[in-house]
């Protein structure tokens, strides 16, 4: 249930190759994670879709200098530079990688196939061009970190008075499972990331661990449509605020360089 998107892994484990911490294999292994399979399409000098290494490698020649995270949504482009064809393409998956010292950004193309329980995920980059220019409304971590302490603590605040705070057995065992992770160290971003970013990520996991668990809560006490529209009211700027410091955290291996 932990938020952690396909654009966080790529960005994530690729700043750590070009940085020279992480093999391409160890890199292409760790931005797969669950998945089956992950190949771009669209690199300049390619003349097809070709593996996670070899990419990588391509987008190290091309001059790629570091990798950022998008996580745009209706009304808020997270992330994004321009122009409006890749940006409508990162809004339909909710997600994109733009990269730093080429004009070049990578979009997911998800595809799912096979039985329940069983099914197998492809995942297919498509490398477009990008504006050079910054990216909109991604804030520093210190930013990010006095955001989520200040909506978590204002969002907990009306969903306990609206009685829709994340409770009972499914948010029990989601809870338990993500404390177990924590504890078990698990590593959240890769080598090369400063300890403060490790911190905002896992606290902007938890913040959206905690939305998901209010949304999928059912209405809770919360039966009046009054109530109701409360809850969405209250939940709404913790989400933006979550998605905007996954976005510097995973970030954060680029902008302080």
């Amino acid at each position: 249930m932990l938020f952690e998107p396909r654009s966080g892994r790529l960005a994530a484990w690729g700043n750590a190759l070009l940085a020279g911490l992480v093999s391409p294999d160890e890199a292409a292994l760790s931005i797969v994670g669950e998945d089956a399979v992950h190949r771009v399409a669209g690199l300049p000098g390619e003349a097809g879709p070709v593996g996670l290494t070899l990419a990588l490698g391509r987008l190290r020649a091309l001059g790629v200098s570091g990798l950022r995270v998008a996580l745009p949504a209706p009304g808020h482009p997270l992330g994004l530079s321009g122009p409006p064809e890749f940006n409508a393409r990162a809004l339909e998956a909710e997600e994109a990688v733009v990269c730093a010292g080429a004009a070049l950004g990578l979009v997911p193309e998800v595809t799912e196939a096979g039985p329940a329980g069983d099914v197998h995920v492809s995942v297919l980059w498509q490398c477009l061009p990008v504006r050079e220019a910054p990216p909109a409304d991604v804030p520093s971590l210190g930013e990010a970190e006095r955001e989520l302490a200040e909506a978590l603590r204002e969002a907990t605040v009306v969903l306990t008075r609206l009685d829709v705070a994340a409770s009972g057995p499914v948010a029990d065992a989601a809870l338990s499972a993500y404390r177990a992770r924590a504890e078990a160290g698990r590593e959240v971003l890769a080598p090369g990331y400063p300890p403060r970013a490790v911190r905002v990520l896992a606290l902007a996991q938890r913040v959206d661990l905690m939305v998901s668990l209010a949304y999928g809560n059912g209405h809770g006490g919360a039966v009046a449509a009054s109530e109701m529209a409360a809850r969405a009211e209250a939940l709404r700027p913790v989400e933006r605020v979550a998605r905007r410091a996954l976005v510097a955290a995973y970030n954060a291996a680029v902008e302080r360089h």
